[in-house]
């Protein structure tokens, strides 16, 4: 005996969510529209199916799911590269929008994508056999990039996260430390509506001198700087 499990996610608009999932490489399997709006989407062994609902509102989605990979690196530039081509920018803030690919504490390199019905697609491949998080750092710049880190993109607590980073930026810290900070920083001020202040944030960042490790470990940091500025009103 064999099972096989499908998500069911909520949208607003069936022609809109399509769109939105063919931009980033998926095959449309099924459409309808009468009696009901339904589609189903399929990339590899990923189906998704969408029911769209009369008076739904996407901003207060609570739909959810999680799709393993051995290629995240790969499936964030396929979708990346189809969004630009889509919208001719990456968005980084409202719906639909893609957020940074990064290593998380608890062994999965992963990046969290959000569809116009504002549905949560996390995206992640195991990075260590070990998938518990791992311990807070002890270290204080370190603990508050990780507890800001947490806040700000895992539990969407964006003013709580700026304050942590607003303390660490007002104190002497390291030039691969203030860069990460800077940049995170100007990820919560984007999803604040102070896009001034983000184009600030990003344009300090650009003004430290970093070396060629640091550029190597920050890689995913100055990707994701690249995306805010380029999606920033006037860019």
């Amino acid at each position: 005996m064999s099972e096989k499990l499908a998500a069911i996610l909520p949208c607003r608009s069936i022609p809109e969510t399509v769109d939105f999932y063919k931009a980033i490489g998926f095959e449309v399997t099924f459409q309808q529209e009468r009696p009901y709006a339904y589609a189903v989407v399929q990339h590899g062994d990923v189906e998704l199916q969408f029911a769209a609902l009369k008076g739904f509102e996407p901003a207060e989605s609570y739909g959810a799911c999680y799709i393993t990979t051995d290629d995240v690196d790969g499936l964030y530039a396929k979708f990346r590269k189809g969004l630009k081509q889509e919208l001719g920018r990456i968005p980084t803030r409202g719906l639909p929008r893609i957020g940074p690919l990064k290593d998380t504490t608890y062994g999965v390199r992963q990046f969290i994508m959000a569809d116009p019905g504002g549905n949560s697609i996390r995206i992640g491949q195991p990075i260590s056999e070990d998938l518990h998080h791992s311990p807070v750092p002890k270290e204080p710049v370190a603990k508050a990039l990780h507890m800001a880190s947490l806040l700000g993109d895992s539990k969407e607590d964006y003013a709580a996260a700026a304050k942590i980073l607003d303390r660490l930026l007002s104190s002497d810290v390291p030039p691969p430390s203030r860069v990460k900070a800077l940049i995170l920083r100007a990820a919560m001020a984007v999803h604040l509506d102070d896009t001034p202040l983000a184009a600030r944030l990003l344009s300090e960042a650009d003004q430290i001198p970093l070396q060629a490790p640091d550029r190597t470990s920050l890689a995913d940091d100055l990707l994701r700087a690249e995306d805010l500025r380029n999606d920033l009103p006037g860019s």
